[in-house]
């Protein structure tokens, strides 16, 4: 009896203070957590510069931030338990702030990757807790609209990354995309003070027990696999002794890590919310689309940069329409309302962003700037009619006792979706490079009459600067190599486009599964 008394509370809730002043300091690091995701993804090239890396060592910048986020992610009921929610969102935005300062005075490729760990350790428990706070301040036809701005934020964010990066990157240095974190990071924390609220399931309670050999598990689980995914493909993958050594560990962890959760006396994360079908086929699905999400952030700019001489800005200004897009669909879905149901929106979101991934897979070297800017801005179009329904529909038909858990199980599962994405990106370019490669350079010999009289053009154009036949033709020869490996990336780049639209046609029929269409048009 007691306690379907306390669910009734629960259901019931309703804050004091008016729930848009309440999703201001929500909204704020939500887009702070979601715009570093992205943000120094063009700057990639001038940070290793600065520390004197690799391209491959500086991904660790990308790569630790997402993984960092995902170990933080299952700890959020337990210090929501502990603190407060309203105390503990506070702490994550402080520990967010001062990683980002830390980021931007790092003088070595090693404490920049230790900080932003710490910057994704403190941002992680942000968005869930963000998503839940949204869920639960609002009701009714309010809800809609206020998961569509979470939506919005969540979506737009990563996209504005790169714009704002490259401006910043070009007109300042690199170090002033983590400073601008700072004075925001602040404000957030002083709005939070002032306007959040804990309902009773979140306030701070005692005897609050961590699930010590949970965590360990958890970080035993993705610490190796990240390490996998990233150092893998330089590896060659399972022909390398260690990297089989640490996917055993890896996959052991994981298994441990989930047998805890259901065994345990107080797991980190409540597994039951798989139960509910929304929650599970909606979550696969976020975990794909987050993937293809932050693996075309990743590469765009390198495309852009590397292939097509595009500086840090240009790329990210070319990337920028899917912002537009976004805001585009945002306005449909305010305009539309509940004339359309949310499966509908669903569908023509994937439509758009695989016809938006296809478009790309078609790009060649020649281009303009409007052949690029075309696809993002379809791609951005469909990441707003997709997101948002499918994060809307995966929790209607939870209850709110439950979001807080839910919401930070799936952001857990997202975030290393957009983690694995992001590294095997570049394992996909390498490889599909490699396979092009070997089908043009099959091409290239004296029997093919095109390739030989391109090579005598070439020799002839050189015949003066390097004085005989014999080096006018060494050079022309290297010169149609150089031009076999450009294009061989290019067709690498290409097709992995074509793989994320085909990943996005897929999940059309998915859509199908997702039900509570009357109860989010009645609440």
């Amino acid at each position: 009896m007691s306690d379907t008394k306390t669910e009734v509370m629960q259901e019931e809730w309703v804050p004091k203070t008016n729930p848009w002043l309440i999703i201001m300091p929500v909204m704020l690091a939500t887009f702070m957590y979601a715009l570093d995701e992205t943000v120094a993804n063009v700057a990639l090239p001038h940070i290793a510069g600065s520390y004197s890396v690799s391209n491959q060592e500086s991904i660790w910048v990308l790569t630790s931030y997402l993984m960092a986020s995902s170990i933080a992610i299952p700890m959020i009921d337990y210090f929501c338990q502990l603190l407060g929610r309203k105390n503990f969102f506070m702490v994550g935005v402080f520990i967010f702030t001062i990683a980002s300062f830390l980021c931007g005075v790092s003088n070595s490729i090693g404490m920049i990757v230790i900080a932003r760990a710490m910057q994704g350790f403190g941002g992680g428990c942000l968005m869930p807790m963000a998503q839940a706070i949204t869920m639960e301040s609002f009701k009714g036809e309010a809800r809609n609209k206020a998961m569509a701005v979470f939506g919005l934020v969540v979506v737009v964010a990563p996209i504005l990354g790169p714009v704002l990066g490259g401006w910043i990157t070009e007109n300042w240095s690199w170090p002033y995309i983590f400073f601008i974190n700072v004075p925001f990071g602040f404000l957030c924390i002083a709005l939070a003070k002032k306007f959040l609220e804990d309902p009773p399931y979140a306030k701070r309670q005692k005897n609050v027990n961590l699930n010590k050999w949970g965590f360990l598990w958890l970080c035993v689980w993705l610490v190796p696999l990240q390490i996998v995914f990233d150092k893998g493909n330089d590896a060659d993958w399972f022909n390398a002794t260690w990297i089989c050594w640490l996917t055993a560990v890896a996959v052991l962890g994981a298994i441990l890590f989930f047998v805890w959760q259901v065994k345990g006396k107080y797991p980190l994360i409540k597994l039951d919310v798989l139960k509910d079908s929304n929650f599970f086929c909606g979550t696969v699905m976020l975990i794909l689309l987050n993937g293809v999400l932050l693996a075309s952030l990743a590469i765009l700019p390198q495309l852009l940069q590397n292939m097509l001489g595009y500086d840090a800005f240009t790329s990210g200004l070319a990337i920028m329409p899917r912002g537009m897009g976004a805001f585009l669909a945002l306005a449909i879905f305010g305009g539309l309302g509940g004339r359309l149901t949310y499966k509908t929106y669903g569908i023509i979101g994937l439509f758009c962003m695989g016809l938006g991934g296809w478009i790309l897979s078609e790009l060649n070297l020649d281009i303009s700037m409007m052949n690029i800017v075309l696809p993002n801005f379809v791609f951005g179009l469909g990441l707003v009619f997709t997101m948002m329904p499918i994060t809307t529909l995966s929790c209607i038909t939870l209850r709110n006792e439950q979001m807080t858990n839910a919401s930070g199980f799936q952001n857990l599962l997202k975030t290393i979706g957009g983690a694995i994405g992001t590294s095997l990106v570049a394992t996909m370019i390498s490889r599909f490079s490699q396979v092009h490669q070997n089908g043009l350079v099959k091409n290239m010999h004296d029997l093919n009459p095109q390739f030989a009289e391109r090579l005598s053009t070439y020799a002839g154009s050189f015949i003066h600067q390097a004085g005989d036949m014999l080096n006018s033709t060494y050079m022309a020869a290297k010169m149609l190599y150089n031009q076999l490996i450009q294009q061989s990336t290019l067709c690498a780049y290409m097709t992995t486009f074509k793989v994320f639209a085909i990943a996005c046609f897929i999940l059309i029929p998915f859509m199908f599964l997702l039900k509570g269409e009357k109860k989010a048009e009645s609440q």
